[in-house]
């Protein structure tokens, strides 16, 4: 009895994980596939890349019209496309650049400038000369 509790035992070790991934596994497809099939034109979408545009065009069952840019409009795959995005996630992240350029004044703007350039008085950084290729 005690002989075949352990190989029973590592079975179910192994085969119980297995399940239970697969059972995630077959949720996250039917998740996907219903994002898929739930697009429609004008939904702000974020591709598998990670480009963002708007969806113009769905008359294809296989691909689907993202328009990237005003007048730039590219042909995706449907699997492609990752998640829809709401117009206010882009907006806030707009903002925070705006805010930022907007705190930013003249004095910091030169000692960033000094400290990329190297012109500080305290930078011991040394730029090397250039290399002469092929050059006998």
């Amino acid at each position: 009895m005690n002989q075949a509790l352990l190989p029973l035992l590592l079975v179910a070790a192994l085969a119980i994980p297995l399940v239970i991934g697969s059972r995630k596994q077959k949720k996250m497809v039917a998740q996907q596939q219903e994002l898929q099939n739930s697009l429609d034109v004008g939904d702000r979408v974020m591709t598998t890349s990670g480009l963002y545009g708007t969806v113009s065009d769905i008359s294809d069952d296989a691909t689907i019209g993202i328009e990237i840019a005003p007048g730039v409009e590219t042909t995706w795959l449907r699997q492609a496309v990752r998640e829809k995005v709401g117009p206010d996630l882009l907006d806030e992240d707009d903002d925070d650049i705006d805010t930022a350029d907007t705190d930013v004044d003249a004095d910091d703007r030169e000692e960033r400038t000094a400290s990329a350039t190297g012109s500080s008085s305290a930078s011991t950084a040394q730029v090397a000369p250039p290399l002469e290729h092929g050059k006998n």
